[in-house]
């Protein structure tokens, strides 16, 4: 059996990649270019060597202020080209690669010619505003002034007289004001400023000097107006002259500033990426010691075994590129922390390892539950949701997302619709399981069809109108796939469907947590822990089985043979009265003895899983290090840190009570469990129940009871309740309850059988995984 298991071939999912802890010495003249080769390879995790320093001790920290300075030049090119209303191009045009120190010079100045467009601009939108406001002004004063000659008010603009006295003059103040609509616009011309012209007679110089004053501290500008008509109407010309003036100066920046921004959005997305990467590099730099005697850099990193071959291809072809005359020095060497964990997943299995990971990242090299996951997630989803119908209508949403997927991977996404394009293949997975389970329970918008012949079961008497109260009869085989779908609106619906679910939760449940306490046992083979195998996978396999595997045992039985027994009894007085004839409970021969067997197994394997493991490694620990009680003296030419890995890993103190506290911990979790895991894999039955009976309320009590009136608006009506309440209430919240549930079943009830969880993700510099927001 071992050799069969030694000969099996590897997944590729299975097991992370394969990693390995590498140095590199790069000479200066082709550090950056070495950096640049790396992060197009994407296969290269360096580890910071400069943690210690803040950021701005760092060696190439100028470097990194002007690419910083560089991207906010760029994004306040992005805001002037979004704000005039202009696209930047996506596809940038053929250009000729420049050094990052002329696109520094270009950015400069193209952001001193444009501050100085927008400045003018604001200038000339100023002095337009004023004489549109003051061609305003006279033409509401001449109003005004007219009116108090003629000492009448026409109706249709009838103004407001105030009169405001002071104690300290004797003169009268009159003031006369009317609204204007629309104003002159503001200063950035997108919108209009409501203003009230107004009019204020006086007398005397000290009443001007606070009029003013008033003015202008509630800032309201002050126009002079003559009384003399012709005057009026020639100052008025000479406004709107100027202003017409304004308006062709105003297009004309107009459409030189648009002319600029429209030569910088060509280059925009080209430039912006380039400064992404520049700045992605001397931050990776930034990680790297500086050697100042050698004139080199050293850094260190991990990378799959698979990549090496890249990667020095990648360094000498720095070395050349560069007109290095010293090469990029590459060796492997060794690390005391655990390496990274690397998944090499595609588009189907990606989605699949993600849902794995948010549990916890796999510790390195362990098992990996997404191998299984694509296939059990997917289905123990569609046990809950199983229907047909509605699984048409997901198969056809994860389609169009598929068809689609070329276009949509190439557009920004929202946060809810991202996620659902990426898990599109789980929705594929999840609606064809879905018509799967639909076609076993034989429901279609919960409807039953006869689509794989005709049903085992007929009414008792020929009118079949006592079908309801007093049943079916059986007459011939039974129905070849699926629930019969005579039993819908039989008095024996529910029991039967309620009897079929929950056992089959109980099957399914006890069969993926033998494939978790399965998948423990590989796990200790591939990391040579025998211990591991007698004293926790063989306790576990036996206590599991010995009640909740003789329990399904049972199930198939009674399913086989048509028992009547009860199965509640057994189990329960298997406890209580073990030696207790079982009478009309009884499935087969020998069960009596049998149920005491596995008792006393089920009994025997909770101290088996506790005791032995703790003193086991404790006496393993105690001759390994028996006669290493003396060790050398650390001086001051031998540091601990400069100390061979093999030396340091063994300085490790073996606390036993932790340990046996640890394994009691763990064993008392797998008992209790064992229990829980199992009753909580109960929710199949539940949610497909939930679902069933939602569903059938929504066919007959909305759509049916709309057919039955002969009116063509009701049945509009119904079917419109009963289109928004499928998809809302049946194919949104039910498919959300169903994903949840499923995914905690994987999580807890599956993954805590052999899963870890407490690695971490190998996160390589690539220049593909800059993003925007990293500007």
């Amino acid at each position: 059996m071992e050799k069969f298991i030694d000969n099996l071939p590897a997944m590729d999912l299975m097991r992370s990649e394969k990693m390995t802890f590498v140095q590199l010495i790069i000479p200066v003249e082709s550090a950056h270019r070495a950096i640049s080769y790396l992060g197009e390879l994407g296969l290269l995790q360096f580890r910071d060597l400069n943690a210690d320093k803040s950021p701005f001790q760092r060696t190439f920290v100028n470097q990194v202020k002007r690419c910083a300075e560089m991207s906010r030049k760029l994004r306040f090119f992005r805001d002037q080209i979004s704000k005039a209303g202009l696209l930047s191009s996506v596809h940038p045009v053929l250009q000729p690669d420049i050094e990052l120190e002329e696109l520094e010079i270009q950015l400069a100045e193209h952001e001193h010619e444009l501050i100085e467009m927008n400045s003018n601009s604001d200038r000339l939108q100023h002095s337009y505003n004023e004489l549109l406001e003051f061609k305003m002004v006279l033409q509401k004063a001449s109003g005004f002034l007219v009116s108090s000659n003629s000492h009448a008010v026409p109706e249709e603009r009838e103004l407001d007289e105030n009169v405001y006295s002071n104690d300290d003059y004797s003169d009268s103040v009159s003031l006369l004001e009317q609204d204007i609509r629309p104003g002159p616009s503001d200063q950035s011309g997108l919108s209009f400023v409501e203003k009230t012209v107004f009019v204020v007679f006086f007398s005397g110089l000290q009443a001007k000097t606070k009029i003013l004053k008033i003015c202008e501290a509630f800032g309201a500008n002050c126009y002079p107006v003559p009384e003399d008509i012709t005057k009026q109407r020639q100052i008025t010309r000479e406004v709107s002259s100027r202003l017409a003036e304004l308006e062709e100066t105003l297009d004309a920046g107009i459409r030189h500033r648009n002319k600029a921004l429209t030569s910088v959005g060509f280059h925009l997305a080209k430039w912006m990426n380039m400064v992404r990467r520049e700045k992605a590099v001397y931050d990776t730099l930034n990680m790297l010691n500086f050697d100042v005697t050698k004139k080199c850099l050293v850094g260190e990193g991990w990378c799959p075994i698979f990549a090496k071959t890249k990667i020095q291809e990648a360094l000498q072809r720095a070395t050349f590129d560069s007109n290095s005359q010293v090469g990029i020095i590459f060796h492997v060497t060794d690390a005391i922390e655990s390496p990274p964990t690397f998944f090499r997943t595609n588009r189907f299995t990606s989605a699949f390892q993600e849902i794995v990971d948010a549990y916890g990242v796999a510790r390195y090299q362990e098992a990996n539950p997404a191998v299984y996951t694509c296939i059990t997630f997917p289905f123990l989803f569609a046990v809950m949701f199983g229907d047909w119908g509605h699984g048409i209508c997901l198969l056809l949403g994860a389609l169009i997302l598929i068809a689609r997927e070329s276009k949509l991977s190439a557009q920004k996404l929202g946060s809810f619709m991202e996620m659902l394009f990426g898990g599109r293949y789980v929705l594929l997975l999840m609606s064809l399981f879905s018509i799967y389970c639909g076609l076993i329970y034989n429901e279609f918008f919960s409807v039953p069809f006869h689509i794989f012949g005709g049903s085992a079961y007929k009414c008792r008497d020929t009118a079949c109108s006592e079908a309801y109260t007093i049943g079916l009869i059986k007459y011939r085989d039974p129905y070849p796939f699926g629930v019969d779908p005579s039993w819908r609106g039989s008095r024996s619906e529910l029991p039967f469907l309620n009897s079929l679910k929950m056992k089959m939760s109980i099957l399914l449940g006890v069969a993926q947590m033998n494939l978790g306490i399965l998948l423990s046992y590989f796990n200790a083979r591939f990391f040579s822990s025998s211990i591991d195998i007698r004293y926790q996978f063989v306790p576990q396999i036996i206590f599991l089985n010995s009640l909740f595997g003789y329990l399904s045992l049972l199930i198939v039985i009674k399913w086989c043979t048509g028992s009547q027994a009860d199965l509640y009894h057994v189990m329960i007085y298997m406890f209580l009265s073990p030696t207790d004839d079982l009478g009309e409970n009884e499935l087969f021969w020998g069960q009596r003895p049998l149920q005491i067997i596995l008792l006393l197994l089920a009994l025997i394997a909770v101290p088996w899983m506790l005791f032995p493991k703790p003193f086991i490694l404790k006496k393993l620990h105690t001759e390994r290090f028996q006669g290493r009680a003396y060790g050398m003296l650390g001086t001051s030419e031998m540091d601990l840190d400069v100390e061979p890995d093999s030396a340091r890993q063994h300085h490790e103190e073996f606390n036993f009570s932790e340990v046996f506290v640890h394994q009691m911990i763990h064993s008392i979790e797998f008992v209790l469990g064992a229990v829980s895991n199992t009753a909580s894999y109960l929710r199949l039955w539940a949610l497909s129940l939930a679902h069933s009976e939602l569903s059938t309320v929504f066919y007959e009590k909305v759509l049916l009871l709309a057919w039955g009136y002969d009116n063509f608006v009701i049945r509009l009506i119904g079917l419109a309740v009963f289109a928004f309440a499928t998809a809302f209430i049946l194919l949104m919240m039910e498919t959300l309850s169903a994903f949840l549930h499923a995914l905690r079943l994987h999580w807890v009830e599956y993954q805590n059988k052999f899963y870890y969880g407490d690695g971490y993700k190998f996160k390589p510099f690539s220049f593909a995984s800059i993003t925007e927001d990293e500007d």
